[in-house]
């Protein structure tokens, strides 16, 4: 008798939720409107339905509507978080801090700012895949700009103390990045207790 194959990476991409797909379909087909076109209905149908989407995902993080912004993927929203700090706050230090556990895009994304001219710190992690805030405190320096620690890990399951990095971070004004993908809608997830929105309110 043949068994069939069993899938065991639903980390990396999984079948579509049939929720997800049953609010999506009508977009397939009749609502293919683009949000960004404002003088028909097709879009306006369309841009409510972005509007609409991006209000759950608040929700969802806790955080404010205006303070979502949709990409195409995790990678692309981490390359842009990573590289568009570093871009834009090049002229107050060089200096980004992450993990060892990190997604490869975060890892790519570093060593293609130290061949820039970043200084990088890959903090080393315990036999759990932990990384210990205060062992975040002691990489921090005047140069730093930035940490990026993931909520939950992809591969190992690790759930990091976000929001004791998070505290760290704010308390030395340095921006905190974490990568939330495989935590949202498991576990809660509250941009403020984190620290994160209120540290990026703080720089100008």
């Amino acid at each position: 008798m043949q068994r069939a194959p069993v899938y065991m990476d639903n980390h990396a991409t999984t079948p579509v939720d049939p929720r997800a797909l049953e609010a999506m379909l009508p977009f397939f087909n009749g609502h293919f409107g683009n949000a960004a076109s404002v003088q028909h209905r097709f879009g306006w149908i369309a841009k409510e339905a972005v509007e609409q989407a991006r209000k759950h995902v608040a929700e969802l993080l806790r955080a404010q509507p205006k303070e979502v912004i949709f990409t195409s993927s995790a990678t692309e929203s981490n390359n842009l978080a990573v590289k568009g700090v570093a871009e834009l706050y090049r002229s107050k230090g060089n200096h980004i801090i992450t993990a060892a556990t990190e997604h490869q895009c975060i890892l790519a994304s570093c060593r293609m700012l130290q061949a820039e001219g970043f200084e990088v710190t890959i903090l080393p992690v315990d036999r759990f895949g932990m990384v210990r805030a205060e062992d975040v405190r002691s990489a921090i320096t005047d140069r730093t700009i930035l940490v990026s620690v993931m909520t939950a890990n992809n591969e190992i399951g690790t759930v990091q103390p976000t929001a004791e990095i998070g505290a760290v971070c704010k308390e030395r004004g340095v921006l905190f990045h974490t990568d939330a993908t495989q935590s949202a809608g498991k576990l809660p997830i509250d941009v403020d207790a984190m620290g994160k929105r209120r540290v990026l309110e703080r720089w100008p």
